[in-house]
C-alpha cells in the first residue's frame, strides 16, 4: 500500500515589505467530517498544516480567491526541512 506524501507546507511572505516581515504559514481548517473549509495563515511554521502538493494546490486557490490581499504576498509550496 502506497502512502501519501505529506511533506509540504503553504508560505506566505509579503512582496513589499522585502526582509523586514517574517512568512506566514497556511493552516487548513476542516470540518468535523474531514471536508476542506479555507485556509488561515498564521506566523508559527510548527503549527502549520503539512499536505500533500494537491492539498496545497487547494489552499493556495482558496487563499487567492476568497482574500481580498492574496496578491500582495508572494505564495509557494516548500517542503517542510526547508
Amino acid at each position: 500500500m502506497e502512502q501519501e506524501d505529506r511533506r509540504y507546507i503553504v508560505q506566505q511572505k509579503k512582496i513589499a515589505a522585502g526582509d523586514e516581515k517574517p512568512p506566514v504559514f497556511a493552516k487548513v481548517m476542516r470540518s468535523k467530517e474531514g471536508a476542506f473549509e479555507g485556509v488561515s495563515f498564521i506566523k508559527s511554521k510548527e503549527k502549520a498544516t503539512i499536505m500533500t502538493v494537491a492539498e496545497a494546490d487547494q489552499a493556495i486557490a482558496w487563499a487567492l480567491k476568497k482574500k481580498p490581499n492574496a496578491k500582495e504576498y508572494e505564495t509557494k509550496i516548500i517542503c517542510v526541512g526547508q
